[in-house]
This record gives structure tokens, C-alpha cells and sequence, in this order.
């Protein structure tokens, strides 16, 4: 932490002096130190603090390059918050782990060595079982949704905000729960192999091929970019999760796999090159499209946050946060002013914001603490949690927040109800399995 200190102090002053690329590279030095410690310390690729640490500070430093026209000097306050939110989640992660004596290299080996006793075929047929209700269900969703609307994403070329206006309140959190089949499918393929049984002579397996296929037909027919890398993420991360290892070979085929489908997703959404170009606002015109459109969906969200913090004329809070409370009560629908607040971003149609985003709007710099501490303390407690685990299903939950951690970046995932639905859901079959 002593290091992520001075090299906060530094890149800040780089900044302001308007050095920026050495000042995010310095950040990014970092956020690498920050994860290469806890890996060698615990072994754990998916370490939760390490990602963080490594995509929450490396995307400020992403940030800090200011390539973009969009993007202006940040107010102290901004620096100041961000900061605050990484030291106090790392240092209750820190503190919880020194006095119950968390995760070392040892813990992580048995842990990948449990499922070859904890394991049943008991086991087995429910997560075949579950799979298959949750795209049954998905898809069902979806056809109403289609049936309801009136038309398929995929097939409305030309219409930018397909996706957005695709949207049944309520309904379409069983559409995209379509996310956690491959996961689950990862989960069985596992097990299974461990148990001695080959995968080609099963015929769960081949099961569970054509429930993942459905699963992920549903984001190719949504167009949606977001929950195709949702669902190939976490099935990676609960595959690292339950064996330590993940193979550069597979990494390969999986990146050769997503880079076309998310280009055509683009296109299918009517998003050209020039669309996005015009909202990017790139200082260098020429910088080609697979470099500026992931750089602004990382960097111009602490963008936004320090929209945020000038902006803001009062704080909410609590009410901001509690989103997922009002939208899966239907409170929303009741109250509309418990919802009805004001987002302030660079530009209209960049409305990616940060994990504190909310935290911020709720309690000011007092929220960025909360909310640090908070998750620190939680992401221990699914550590922990994962030490203890006597059902394999429990390792899509900790993939899920794993991925959240990678793309803390992002969005204000628990402000989101639909984090909570995967996590209910996820819950109730880590029940039902280990029943």
C-alpha cells in the first residue's frame, strides 16, 4: 500500500503539471504492483482485491492518459475520493485477513483439491437440472418479449438503441439470466471429469453444449455486447476458480472467439465507425476504432465521476444506492422521486460510470469510505466463504463478483437490481444443489 501511495502522490502531481501518459503510466505500474503481490501471496489468479486493485486503479490510469477532447482536469476532490475508496477496501480486506488468518498458497491447493471427495452425481443431475429451468425460462422470456414488442434486436438494422428499447420491466431479468448457463455448464464439465467420466460419453454433457448454446444465442439476438463478455467471463473465472489454472491456449481461442462476435455486434447495432468516432471525440482522429472504443469505455467513466463531484447540488442520501430496492419492489413504479435523479456524464450518450458512482451521489467523500470499507469487508467474507465450500455451484457466485471486480470500472454493479437477480438466482442453486 506503501507503494500505491507515492505512486498516487506522483501520477497526481504528473497531472497536474498536465504530464498525463506518464502520469496514468505510473498509476498502472500501481495497479500491477497491487496484484502481482496478492497473487504471489495466496496463488490466486482471481484473487478479488488483486482484480480490483489491478482494473479499478489501472483503468484511473487508462483514464489519466487524456486522449480524448472529452476528457478535462480532474477536481481535487475527485482524486482525493478515488483514492479513499481503494485504500479503505484494501486495508478491511487487509486487517480481516491478519486476524483470521485468510488465504495462503496452502489454503488455495485444498481448495482444488476438495471436489475430488465433495462432489456427487447427485450433485451432477441438479446442476443439469437447474441449467436447463434457467433457459427454459430465459428463452421463454425472451420469445415474450419479442412476441410483446415486436421485434428482435438483431433484425432491426438501423436502429441504434435496439437493445435499450428492448425491455419488459420486470421480464427481462429472466431474458438475460441466460448469463450464468455457462458457468454452470463449467461447473458440471468439471465435476464430471473429475469423477473419471469422459466428457465425449456423457450424454449430460452433450446436454448441457446445447443448453449453452440457447444461453448464448439470447445476447447475439439482444445484440448485446455487455452479457455475450458477462457470460464467457464468468465461465472462465468459475473454471480458474474450481481448478487454479486457466491455459493460454484456451485464453486464445476464447479472445479469438469474442473479438468477431462483438465487431458484428457493432455493426448490428448501427453503431459505425463515424458514429462513434463523432461521440469519442479522440484528439488523434486517426487512432483506429479497436483502440479508441475500448480506451473511452474505461477511461471516460472517472470522467463522468468527476462530472459528478463538480455537478452535484446535493447529495441523496441512501436513495441512489438503494435502486435495487425500489425496482424489484415496483416501489419505482409507486415513487417515481425515489428514482428521478439527475445523471451527469461528459456527454449524452456515455452513461458508463465507475463503482462509486452511486456511493459518491449518495454520502459525498463519507460514501466513497462506507462503500470501500464495505466491499472490502464482503469480497473477505466470499473468500472465506469459498475456503468453506461444500457445493461446487458456490463457485459461480464467486466468479460473478470477480467479474464485477474486473469491470469495477464500468458501472455501479450494486446499484444495479439486476446484479442482485443473478445473485438470488445464483443462491437458490447453490441451495438447491447442495441440498
Amino acid at each position: 500500500m506503501l507503494v500505491y501511495l507515492i505512486c498516487y502522490i506522483v501520477s497526481f502531481i504528473l497531472a497536474w503539471q498536465h504530464i498525463y501518459v506518464l502520469s496514468g503510466l505510473v498509476l498502472l505500474g500501481a495497479a500491477l504492483w497491487l496484484y502481482i503481490k496478492d497473487y504471489m501471496r495466496t496463488g490466486n489468479l482471481i484473487h478479488l482485491r488483486g482484480l480490483f486493485c489491478l482494473f479499478f486503479v489501472g483503468g484511473q490510469g487508462i483514464s489519466c492518459f487524456k486522449l480524448s477532447r472529452l476528457q478535462t482536469d480532474w477536481a481535487l476532490m475527485t482524486w482525493i475520493s478515488l483514492f479513499l475508496a481503494v485504500v479503505f477496501f484494501w486495508t478491511v480486506f487487509e486487517i480481516l485477513t491478519r486476524l483470521f488468518d485468510g488465504w495462503s498458497e496452502k489454503d488455495m491447493q485444498s481448495v482444488y483439491r476438495f471436489f475430488s471427495s465433495g462432489e456427487s452425481p447427485l450433485q451432477a443431475k441438479r446442476l443439469l437440472i437447474s441449467m436447463s429451468v434457467i433457459t427454459a425460462v430465459s428463452l421463454l422470456a425472451f420469445l415474450f418479449e419479442a412476441w410483446r414488442l415486436g421485434f428482435v434486436p438483431m433484425f432491426s438494422y438501423g436502429v441504434p438503441h435496439a437493445y435499450s428499447e428492448f425491455h419488459i420491466s420486470g421480464v427481462h431479468y429472466f431474458t438475460v439470466s441466460c448469463v450464468l448457463v455457462p458457468s454452470l455448464s463449467v461447473v458440471y464439465s468439471v465435476m464430471t471429469a473429475r469423477r473419471g467420466r469422459g466428457l465425449t460419453r456423457d450424454r449430460g454433457f452433450w446436454l448441457a453444449v446445447v443448453l449453452d448454446v440457447v444461453a448464448l444465442s439470447i445476447p447475439l439476438l439482444c445484440v448485446s455486447r455487455f452479457q455475450l463478455i458477462l457470460a464467457a467471463g464468468m465461465a472462465v473465472f468459475t473454471y480458474i476458480s474450481m481448478t487454479g489454472s486457466f491455459s493460454l491456449i484456451h485464453a486464445g481461442i476464447l479472445i479469438v472467439l469474442l473479438i468477431p462476435a462483438y465487431l458484428i455486434l457493432t455493426v448490428l447495432r448501427s453503431h459505425s465507425v463515424e458514429y462513434l468516432n463523432g461521440i469519442f471525440e479522440m484528439k488523434n482522429s486517426h487512432m483506429p476504432i479497436f483502440i479508441t472504443q475500448p480506451y473511452i469505455y474505461i477511461a471516460n467513466n472517472y470522467d463522468n465521476f468527476n462530472c459528478l463531484v463538480e455537478q452535484l447540488g446535493r447529495h441523496s442520501f441512501g436513495l441512489k444506492g438503494l435502486f435495487p430496492l425500489w425496482a424489484l419492489t415496483g416501489l419505482k413504479f409507486l415513487f417515481p422521486s425515489l428514482v428521478n435523479f439527475p445523471l451527469y456524464v461528459t456527454k449524452e450518450e456515455l452513461t458508463t460510470v465507475t463503482l462509486f458512482y452511486d456511493a459518491y451521489y449518495d454520502f459525498g467523500v463519507f460514501g466513497m469510505i462506507f462503500f470501500g470499507a464495505l466491499l472490502g469487508a464482503a469480497c473477505y467474507g466470499l473468500v472465506r466463504f469459498r475456503k468453506k465450500l461444500t457445493c461446487p455451484a458456490g463457485h459461480i457466485i464467486y466468479a460473478q463478483i470477480a467479474m464485477y471486480m474486473i469491470l469495477s470500472f464500468f458501472t455501479t454493479w450494486f446499484s444495479n437490481p439486476t446484479t442482485w437477480f443473478y445473485l438470488i438466482l445464483s443462491g437458490l442453486v447453490y441451495l438447491y444443489v447442495d441440498a
